[in-house]
């Protein structure tokens, strides 16, 4: 278990440049035997999954109006009186978060860096982007849930273990409220159609195995179904961490904060710190830093992860 305490803490306070430590990183990232990416939030507001502002109003303007909340986060832990709306609101969530495309090609250009090394990603994001964008999924494990996948709300039984692919129902849902989708997968709004904010009864999901109303597959409590193959990704995390326990691993952290530090943050620190030969880099805007016990084998940069991006680039 680990525990936080501030004294631990070293900000970025180096007296580095920044191009001295973008040299230190693309360093480690070519003598590296392995790299494991860790990737928080950060990394998926970076490349355009912003939940509040232009792009919340664009999907979400009749639920702002009628609700008052400003952001898709508020909106997804929302009271809403009847399935039908909850439905009606999460549907456009998973789908714009799940399955339109991606905002940008930040996750393509991380994954041109680490593509021919040895590495593994943990993630607590939801969203799919490191599979949709190309990484080989035998070497992802998404810790916290997925977007693109039902379970039951209270699972029993056989649900206990299971999730459910809910592509198709998200797609249907969508197209009751009124939407058009691309090919490319974007969200239309017809000319003269006013967008619906439920969705019919008969689309609200029921799970097969237990007979409970079907919920998103995220962590947020003790009901969270961890499935097979959440199991497997776990595992294969594991084998791949024991494989390499001496080697020049490069623990890369991208966008991990302090609301959940125990899944990536502090477990990447205590790595780094049993294996000598290990090394430590964090990307964050406003919250850089690391343990003390291995500042010496660590670089931590106070800026946004597509402008460090950019720079490896330009040396690689």
């Amino acid at each position: 278990m680990y525990f936080f305490n501030p004294d631990r803490i070293m900000t970025d306070d180096s007296k580095m440049s920044f191009d001295q430590k973008i040299s230190v990183l693309q360093e480690q990232l070519a003598n590296a035997d392995a790299v494991v990416i860790g990737a928080g939030s950060g990394l998926s507001t970076a490349a355009g999954y912003t939940y509040s502002g232009e792009r919340f109003e664009k999907y979400f303007a009749n639920f702002e109006r009628k609700y008052g909340f400003r952001d898709m986060y508020s909106g997804g832990f929302y009271p809403y009186q009847t399935m039908e709306e909850f439905w009606g609101y999460w549907c456009r969530n998973i789908w714009i978060n799940r399955y339109a495309p991606i905002p940008s090609d930040l996750y393509g250009r991380l994954l041109a860096l680490v593509k021919d090394k040895d590495y593994f990603v943990l993630t607590t994001n939801v969203d799919h982007c490191f599979q949709r964008s190309g990484f080989d999924k035998k070497r992802l494990f998404y810790t916290q849930g997925d977007y693109g996948l039902f379970q039951s709300s209270s699972p029993g039984k056989e649900a206990k273990k299971r999730t459910y692919d809910n592509y198709e129902v998200i797609r249907r849902m969508i197209l009751s409220e009124g939407y058009q989708i691309e090919k490319n997968g974007e969200l239309i709004v017809p000319k003269d159609t006013k967008v619906r904010m439920t969705v019919p009864s008969d689309l609200v999901p029921v799970c097969p195995d237990d007979g409970k109303l079907m919920t998103t597959n995220l962590r947020c409590d003790d009901s969270f179904v961890e499935d097979e193959g959440w199991h497997q990704a776990a595992e294969r995390y594991q084998e791949f961490l024991r494989r390499h326990e001496r080697l020049r691993v490069l623990y890369l952290e991208l966008g991990v904060g302090m609301n959940t530090p125990v899944i990536i943050k502090f477990p990447f620190w205590e790595y780094t710190k049993k294996n000598p030969n290990a090394f430590y880099a964090c990307v964050n805007l406003g919250e850089a830093g690391c343990s003390r016990e291995i500042v010496k084998r660590s670089v931590c940069i106070d800026k946004g992860i597509g402008e460090v991006l950019n720079m490896l680039d330009i040396q690689t």
